[in-house]
């Protein structure tokens, strides 16, 4: 069993003595909201290793965020309390992926139209579990299963190096940012891994985010040409390529400071949200983890204090948020009214509220 680190101290780390109390108290209640959405996770898993939203809607995307939040609790498929829930998980996929590399079903009525999302996070599921996998027969189809992904997304990717809710060629050429953070994520996962993504298609989606990116420093929904105009970006997506460049570890790049300015301000500060709040929170929650309570103002140094982005103070508001609003069954309901249910609004729940568990390598600090 891998080492972890127990919430409950990583949550009391850095607590004046005289507030220790309380943040334990706050501490215990985390870990039992915690607790009890990993127990509804476990309830709602299908029979054939799958989970989906209502329906049997969109099971690729939501095997991989359910399979992403057991991981993030220290369970492997081979040991763990969740272990069970996690194999088969992994069967699913290696029995239901495409010839051609492809994660998701084009069968499926709900994913023929989108099937580049679940594609994305099945790979970043899949390259996680690759990379704790000691089976030696399950790490080769791993492998396998991975490197034809991996080939996949390269003929998938549209001319300007991003990616459609389909393939380029079944989209007609079409590409937009939310599904080009999702590969882009999912094919650093399968670097981070040992698996071999041809450093050209990873270079080619970076140029697109930075071509989206609006002198304000937002990125706007889809590529439209050199210099988009200021006014039409996209929150959501904007913190969503913060993630994506510290996952490469690209704290100082020009855009990377672009991108978490305009986020701060939109998001940050004035706590403005969207219909897409669970996306939107999934990635901005990795930046402000990454941040720390100490690295933006090591990024900003000119900005006021005062003003600095803490993980501190976020963690605080969000996992009150949590709190509130977790279901009597254990799960947390989708906002905003999109249709993606409670598979995916309790897997990014429980990922947020896990990050400091430091299981998957991914998602470190």
């Amino acid at each position: 069993m891998r080492f972890l680190i127990p919430l409950t101290a990583a949550l009391l780390a850095a607590v004046p003595a005289s507030a220790q109390e309380k943040a334990a108290k706050r501490a215990d209640e985390v870990e039992r909201s915690v607790e009890r959405g990993l127990e509804y996770l476990r309830k709602q898993q299908n029979s054939d290793g799958s989970w989906s939203a209502g329906g049997g809607a969109y099971p690729t995307v939501m095997t991989a965020m359910a399979g992403l939040a057991l991981l993030m609790e220290g369970s492997t498929p081979k040991e763990g309390k969740y272990s069970d829930q996690l194999s088969k998980a992994v069967e699913w996929f290696l029995t239901r992926s495409q010839n051609n590399g492809l994660l998701g079903n084009p069968q499926n009525p709900t994913e023929g139209s989108r099937y580049i999302y679940g594609h994305g996070f099945g790979m970043l599921f899949l390259a996680c579990v690759y990379g704790e996998e000691e089976d030696t027969a399950r790490r080769r189809k791993l492998e396998a299963l991975l490197k034809k992904a991996v080939e996949f997304s390269g003929k998938a990717q549209t001319r300007h190096g991003g990616w459609g809710y389909v393939s380029s060629a079944d989209g007609g050429g079409f590409d937009e940012g939310s599904t080009t953070i999702t590969q882009l994520q999912g094919l650093r996962a399968c670097r981070n891994a040992g698996i071999v993504v041809p450093k050209a298609i990873i270079d080619n989606a970076v140029k697109y985010l930075r071509d989206c990116t609006t002198s304000r420093g937002g990125l706007v929904y889809n590529y439209s040409g050199p210099n988009p105009p200021a006014g039409g970006e996209c929150q959501a997506i904007t913190a969503a390529a913060c993630a994506c460049a510290f996952s490469s570890g690209n704290y100082e790049d020009k855009y990377a400071k672009m991108w978490i300015k305009y986020c701060k301000e939109v998001i940050y500060l004035k706590g403005r949200v969207n219909g897409h709040d669970e996306y939107q929170n999934y990635y901005f929650s990795q930046v402000i983890y990454v941040l720390g309570d100490d690295r933006y103002q090591k990024l900003f140094p000119d900005d006021r204090k005062e003003n600095a982005i803490l993980w501190s103070e976020y963690k605080k508001s969000m996992f009150a948020h949590f709190l509130q609003t977790q279901g009597a069954d254990g799960g947390w309901q989708a906002g905003g009214g999109w249709g993606v249910g409670p598979i995916f609004a309790t897997g990014t729940a429980l990922m947020i509220m896990q990050l400091e568990k430091n299981i998957i390598p991914f998602y470190h600090r």
